[in-house]
Parts: C-alpha cells; sequence; structure tokens
C-alpha cells in the first residue's frame, strides 16, 4: 500500500545544526475545518484520506505518518532592520517533502505544530484567525497568478490559545517549493560558518536553481536567481495593491514565493504610505516601500553569501553589487508591464510608465479604490460614454477625464478592437481581491460564533478573482470610508 504521503525528505538529509527534529505535541480534540481538495490532488495525495480520522490526526499532530521526519528550522533574521542571529520555526514543523503530479518538489508543513526549542518561551501553537486568514489570503494570491504558499488543510485542535483574549486554536497545514529564507543564510552567515553556507546554498542551487550548478560562478548565480524572483514577486504584490506588512529577512522565501500572511491586508482607497501591520508604527513596510525594502533584504542575502562568491572580499563585494544591481531594472521591468497590462496596453512605448504614474497620482489625490478603478477602467474601454462607472470613484470626476483623453488617444494606437482590450483588462485587473472588512467579517464569524460558511463563501469567491460574478457582487465593494484606520495584528 502506497502511504499516504510518498515523503523525500532532502532538507532533513542536511547536517543536524540545520534544524532540530522532535515530533508534534498532540492536542485533545481536533477537528477538520478544510481540505483544499485540488491542491491535494496536484500532490498526488488523496482528499479522502486527508479528511479521514486518520488524516486529520496528522493534519492536527496527533500522528506522525510513515515516511515524516519532523524538523523545525534553524534561521535567523533582521526584523524591522534589527538583526537577531537565531529565530527559527517556534510554532511549526517541516513534516517532509513530497513532489506533486507535475514533479515539483513541495513541502509539508505543520503550522501551529506546539513549541520547539526555538519557541523563546512561546506556546507553538496558532490562534484560529490567523491559520482562516493564511489559508484564505494564501489561496486568494494563488487565484490570482502570483507566487505564494499554498494552504492544505486546516484543523481546529479543540484547545484554547491566550494571546490578548483566550482563542480557539488551530493547525494550518502549509505547502511551499521550500521554506528556506534569506534568514536561514544569515543564520550561518552570522556564525562565520562557511561550511553550514556552501551546504545550504548547494541545496537551494539543486533545489530551486539547477541550471546555477552548471554556472561558471555557480554562487553568484544563485543569487541573480533570488533577486530576479524577488523583484517580479513584489511587482505583482504592487500591481494587486498587496501590502505584506511585515518583510523581516525571515519572512523572503529564496524560491521567490509570498510567505507568512501574519499581518498582510490589501489597499482599499489607494495610498502608497498604506501600512496596515499595528507595530509597523514608522511605515517602514507600507505598500510603496516594499520594493526598496526587498531590495534592503536581498543585500543581507548578499553580505551572508560573501565568503562563497570569491576569496578575495574585495572581488566579493563587487560580485554581489553587481548582482544587486539588477534588482532595480528588473522590478521596473515586471511593474510598468504589469502596469501597462492593467491599462490595456499590449506593447510598451515612450510615456507609457507617465500615463501610469499620472493615474496613480490621481487615484491618491482623490481617494480612488485602487482594485475598483482598475476593473472599471476596463469596462470603459468599450468607449467614452462607458467610463462614468470609473470617473465617479473620484472625488473630483474631472480630475479623471483629463487624464482619460490621453489613454484613449495611448489606446486607439494599439490598432486593437475595443472588445479585444477590454476582455485582457479583465484579465489583468481582478473584480474580487480579500477585502479587509470581508476577511475580518470571516474571522469574527468563526471565532465567536463557530460559523464558517463565511470562510467558504468568500473562498469561492476569490477563487475566481477575475470572472464577473453577481451573485458574489457584494464582496467587490470596498468598505465604508475607505478602510481609513484598518489595523492588521501578527496573531503569534
Amino acid at each position: 500500500m502506497q502511504p499516504p504521503f510518498p515523503f523525500d525528505n532532502s532538507y532533513a538529509r542536511l547536517p543536524a545544526r540545520f534544524f532540530a527534529r522532535l515530533p508534534p505535541t498532540p492536542v485533545s480534540g481536533p477537528s477538520l475545518i478544510r481540505v483544499n481538495g485540488p491542491l491535494a490532488r496536484d500532490l498526488a495525495l488523496d482528499p479522502a484520506w486527508l479528511a479521514s480520522g486518520e488524516g486529520v490526526a496528522v493534519l492536527a499532530g496527533n500522528r506522525v505518518p510513515e515516511g515524516a521526519e519532523p524538523i523545525a528550522t534553524a534561521y535567523a533574521g533582521h526584523q524591522f532592520g534589527h538583526f537577531v542571529p537565531q529565530l527559527g520555526d517556534g510554532r511549526a514543523l517541516l513534516l517532509g517533502e513530497v513532489v506533486g503530479r507535475d514533479g515539483a518538489r513541495r513541502d509539508i508543513q505543520l503550522k501551529g505544530a506546539g513549541p520547539t526549542p526555538f519557541s523563546r518561551a512561546g506556546d507553538g501553537r496558532a490562534a484560529l484567525g490567523p491559520v482562516l486568514r493564511e489559508y484564505l489570503v494564501s489561496e486568494a494570491m494563488a487565484a490570482l497568478g502570483i507566487p505564494t504558499t499554498r494552504a492544505l488543510a486546516a484543523v481546529a485542535t479543540g484547545e484554547r490559545v491566550i494571546r490578548e483574549s483566550v482563542l480557539p486554536g488551530a493547525v494550518l497545514t502549509r505547502v511551499a517549493a521550500s521554506h528556506i529564507r534569506v534568514g536561514t543564510f544569515q543564520f550561518f552567515a552570522a556564525r562565520g560558518d562557511t561550511e553550514g553556507l556552501r551546504a545550504l546554498a548547494d541545496h537551494v542551487i539543486a533545489r530551486h536553481d539547477p541550471e546555477a550548478g552548471a554556472a561558471e560562478a555557480p554562487y553568484r548565480a544563485l543569487l541573480d536567481g533570488v533577486i530576479a524572483r524577488q523583484a517580479d514577486l513584489v511587482a505583482r504584490w504592487l500591481l494587486v495593491g498587496f501590502v505584506h506588512g511585515v518583510m523581516n529577512t525571515d519572512n523572503m522565501s529564496v524560491a521567490g514565493e509570498t510567505i507568512d500572511y501574519g499581518p498582510c491586508a490589501f489597499l482599499d482607497t489607494y495610498d502608497p504610505k498604506t501600512a496596515f501591520s499595528s507595530i509597523d508604527r514608522h511605515g517602514r513596510y507600507a505598500y510603496g516601500n516594499q520594493p526598496r525594502i526587498a531590495l534592503w533584504n536581498l543585500t543581507r542575502l548578499a553580505e551572508a553569501l560573501l565568503p562563497l562568491l570569491a576569496d578575495d572580499e574585495a572581488a566579493a563585494v563587487a560580485e554581489a553589487e553587481a548582482a544587486l544591481g539588477g534588482f532595480a531594472p528588473r522590478f521596473e521591468a515586471a511593474y510598468h508591464e504589469g502596469l501597462n497590462r492593467k491599462l490595456g496596453l499590449a506593447t510598451r512605448r515612450e510615456g507609457d510608465s507617465d500615463l501610469a504614474s499620472d493615474l496613480l497620482a490621481l487615484m491618491a489625490e482623490n481617494q480612488a479604490d485602487f482594485t475598483l478603478t482598475f476593473r472599471r477602467l476596463g469596462e470603459a474601454a468599450a468607449g467614452p460614454g462607458a467610463g462614468e462607472p470609473v470617473r465617479s470613484l473620484f472625488v473630483d470626476p474631472t480630475a479623471f477625464d483629463g487624464w482619460a483623453l490621453r489613454w484613449r488617444e495611448r489606446l486607439a494606437a494599439e490598432a486593437r478592437d475595443p472588445s479585444a482590450t477590454a476582455a485582457a483588462m479583465r484579465a489583468a485587473n481582478p473584480a474580487f481581491i480579500p477585502r479587509n472588512h470581508r476577511v475580518e467579517e470571516m474571522i469574527e464569524a468563526a471565532v465567536e460564533r463557530s460559523d464558517f460558511a463565511p470562510f467558504e463563501n468568500l473562498l469561492r469567491v476569490l477563487s475566481r478573482p477575475y470572472d464577473d460574478q453577481p451573485a458574489g457582487a457584494r464582496y467587490a465593494e470596498p468598505p465604508e470610508g475607505g478602510g481609513a484606520g484598518y489595523r492588521t495584528f501578527c496573531g503569534t
């Protein structure tokens, strides 16, 4: 009989100092909230088995399945700019790795599985609200086409966790290309452990950058690859109005996936200075700062890799600086190509960046909703008479009119049928994002009333973000007041 999880655990074969081995801590009353059937099948797993009593026991941490090698991985990190030499998985355990139907290797991790040697006096548990937030938002990001960790399952524990109040507990089963972070490299660099650093880099090359292994300078190629993936990722965040909220180096995946959804949120009213996290008092991780912070984090990765880039320190620094110099052009290209798609422009011409920037400035000045402006702009592509829904989003609708004339002139130069333009814009501009007020409503229903219907309903709508869904129209509506004053919390 084939085991429920066909594990092949490459990270657990690395040296012992990379992790701590320990089993999950059992919970008293596990019950299934949801299994992600399509994702399970992609991973060559049986959703029915996962939903069975035996499967739920595994997903809750009450049973270690055959082939699993539970480990808490070690890493360090800069948190809000301050270096912490040892962090690590304080409430998560990597059960192992599976190879899916597409041939890709992915981690299976239990988040909220109990204390580990890295818990730093924490309880190692997760509250229900943050588990549901991460499940819903990570799956929404996947549907939006943005690289992300995924949610395989959520299980209630039947136990309570103490945060600012007493809350129901839960465990999230998270799937990732890997859980290796910039902070993982920093962990070994901070200890002067060049042997460990090299072993980690070789592992990442084999797993994520096999072409780098054949390069003349494989570790420089590795750095180039991580930089390119992060530049593309952050550009995609900006294009849908996503604010990560806690871009610490331990929350930056070298695989180029969005990871750790604690205080994340989405823009309602467009303002590049928007920062939702209650602990980000100075806006370090504000929406508009995310590209700058990504480069800052990547600079820390380059510093960690210096011993591998060249034997001579000056030569190593030169290699690092050359690699980091590739971030800005890669990001700008990805971001402005994405903005062109959002504006219905299939080609790039001089002045396109100014056209997009001018619209964003008008949106900020006129408190326009980010998602609705671009979605309704697609409707306006049909002709001047179809522009009222988008111009009504501006405090001063006439501010939109002058810009719209320039936009229509630019569209005319595309020589594309208006219906084709509108269809392309619908495919680039989602109608539905995880609106912050709807996410909070969903969490409140589950935590306060054990009502998971709002979670299921919202998840269903967000699985088709680019489709018109009249029955789910209320999920596209912004909150009253444009979401001013909304705050998020990390949930740890």
